[in-house]
């Protein structure tokens, strides 16, 4: 039977097409807040990394009420590096409603997402948001989403709905229309259309309960909380269910507290119905995929896969020289149990101690995924270091090494696409297309996830800042061979000490700065970058020799170009073998896994790298 009461849908998009805010007009148009209520745009990033980058991080929950009918809304991410979340939380809708920019029209991540919700059989309706931007053209955004649709292996059926069901919307200006000019000013065609034509949960409420777990919340007060979907059955707050875990091993449990979403919040309650999404409090250790089941008549359901990390990078407690400045929280203790507790919550990540005791290895979906929790970390106080990220590999069943492989995607304007394909060839890239315009070209590569690590930045380089460029995970692919890393190399402090004008203004010439004048800096920590290969050790605190001749006026002022300044990202990307990322709550320094000259010189030797 149909659980008519209810409407489970998904919401994917690529990243900044308008999720989030769409989601808070849908909220608005059915009085989730009262007329006076100050409410904050993009209320579901509550995350305040979510609200300074733009995007959604993790997956959210909530439910609103449309003349008598609960939709329960999934806000999904739309960066591949947190594909996990989407893959999983899409098990618990029935349709999608797949977001796309007017302008843009679908991009890397929408093609990520939407393969997942048609590998999953949704019912997918198409907002094409942001109508009234300039350059907007839905209606070429929406043969390119059924083209897309069609490349991806939708059916016949799939693709008829799809057509048939097109919404035309501003999220911002809080519209939505089933014409871009026929001048509605609400969310109502919206939402009329999914209480109307969006599919309801098919269920059998006298069957036995099975609901399985697809998102781990955490509290700090009844521990891990379970949310999932409600397949058959009821279930009642103090029942005895029966937990099969993804391995088969089974165990029974309590459940404590029942709750369902209500508009931004959850409702405790005392049962909740099939064809519902609950969260469960009371299943010590719950798991993604576990089924909670009853326990004399248990149901099976197909395991839950959650996407293997494909990168990880080891977390050490910083020696560094200017340690315990910026931060409370230095100690290699408190940063092992800071992370073992990230393991407890963050079912996404893989989180292991190093055999030799000496820091913790986290491997996660993407550098951006790392950095989220790096972020999290410096902002909590932390001070820590951390390597260069090393992709994860693999084998197949032969034996045969493999790697991750990513789908790249740049426009750029025509003049520049030479270079950028060059680029590609240097870090392992093959163009699989190219589009051109008369104006942008369109360039589609695969390449090796160890290629992507600082090709952003040497593709605004190429394209002067004009160049737009995205990847997402592909597959797993046979390994490429080696890869060039930076070609050049870096300026090291040889002293700790505060940078100096004078001497920034003579090594600008040779290279570009990564310090301005009064950084404190130490010996072994990284200040610029040559223009040549080969590390340079420089005096940062050089002063000019003072005569008794008055100094010409050209001598009285140094003219330093701006610093070169990274971000979180940027610096993991940047960094070699041998150099690590100190990260602080207030500053992000590069430098050397060994600080003295020396014991470089000696270590190189070691290697074989050198000649004594």
């Amino acid at each position: 039977m149909l659980q008519e009461q209810i409407r489970n849908i998904a919401i994917i998009a690529h990243v900044d097409h308008g999720k989030t805010t769409l989601v808070d007009q849908m909220l608005k148009a059915t009085h989730a807040f009262r007329e006076n209520q100050q409410v904050q745009e993009r209320v579901l990033d509550s995350n305040d990394q979510e609200r300074e980058r733009g995007i959604t991080i993790l997956a959210k929950n909530i439910s609103i009420e449309y003349q008598g009918i609960k939709i329960n809304v999934i806000d999904t991410p739309g960066h591949a590096d947190f594909g996990g979340e989407v893959e999983r939380v899409l098990k618990m809708a029935d349709g999608a409603l797949l977001l796309v920019d007017a302008a843009e029209g679908p991009m890397p991540q929408t093609r990520f997402v939407l393969s997942h919700a048609i590998a999953a059989h949704l019912a997918i309706m198409v907002v094409i948001n942001k109508i009234d931007r300039d350059g907007a053209n839905p209606e070429k955004a929406l043969n390119d989403c059924l083209d897309l649709m069609m490349d991806l292996g939708a059916t016949d059926e799939e693709l008829e709905f799809a057509m048939e069901h097109v919404v035309y919307a501003s999220a911002v200006n809080g519209f939505a229309r089933l014409d871009p000019n026929d001048g509605n000013m609400d969310m109502y065609p919206l939402l009329d259309m999914i209480i109307d034509d969006m599919p309801a949960p098919e269920v059998d409420e006298n069957a036995p309960l099975a609901m399985q777990c697809v998102t781990v919340d955490h509290s700090d007060y009844v521990g891990r909380i379970g949310i999932g979907r409600i397949y058959s059955g009821t279930i009642h707050a103090g029942d005895k269910i029966l937990v099969v875990k993804n391995d088969g091993s089974r165990e029974m449990s309590q459940v404590k507290q029942l709750f369902t979403f209500d508009y931004l919040g959850r409702k405790e309650c005392s049962e909740a119905q099939a064809g519902d999404i609950a969260a469960v409090v009371g299943v010590d250790h719950t798991d993604i995929g576990d089924v909670y089941t009853d326990p004399e008549n248990p149901v099976e359901l197909d395991p839950i896969e959650i996407d293997p990390p494909t990168m990880s990078v080891v977390f050490e407690a910083s020696p560094s020289p200017l340690v315990g400045r910026d931060g409370d929280i230095v100690g290699g203790r408190q940063l092992k149990e800071r992370l073992m507790t990230e393991r407890e919550n963050n079912v996404t990540m893989r989180i292991e101690e190093l055999p030799d005791k000496t820091g913790v290895e986290v491997a996660g979906r993407g550098i951006l995924h790392l950095s989220v929790l790096m972020e999290q970390m410096r902002r909590e106080g932390f001070e820590f270091q951390v390597g260069r990220p090393r992709v994860l590999f693999k084998k197949d069943e032969n034996g045969n090494k493999m790697e991750p492989v990513e789908q790249a995607v740049v426009e750029c304007p025509d003049e520049y696409s030479g270079k950028v394909v060059e680029v590609f060839g240097t870090s392992g890239g093959i163009m699989t297309s190219m589009d051109t315009s008369g104006i942008v070209t369109h360039l589609e590569f695969k390449i090796p996830t160890r290629g992507i690590m600082g090709l952003k930045n040497r593709i605004m380089n190429v394209t002067h800042g004009e160049g737009v460029f995205y990847h997402t995970f592909l597959e797993y692919g046979p390994y490429a061979g080696e890869i060039g890393n930076r070609q050049n190399g870096a300026m090291i402090s040889m002293t700790t000490e505060k940078a100096v004008a004078y001497a920034l203004g003579t090594l600008q010439e040779r290279g570009q700065l990564f310090v301005e004048p009064g950084t404190e800096c130490y010996e072994g920590m990284i200040v610029g970058e040559r223009s040549k290969a080969g590390d340079m050790v420089v005096n940062i605190a050089r002063t000019k020799n003072l005569g008794n001749q008055r100094s010409s006026t050209s001598d009285i002022s140094v003219q330093l170009v701006p610093p070169r300044t990274f971000s979180l990202e940027e610096a993991l990307e940047y960094i070699a073998d041998d150099e690590l990322v100190e990260i602080t709550p207030k500053n992000i320094r590069l430098r050397k896994r060994l600080l003295n000259a020396t014991d470089r010189k000696k270590a190189a030797v070691r290697a074989g790298q050198v000649n004594k």
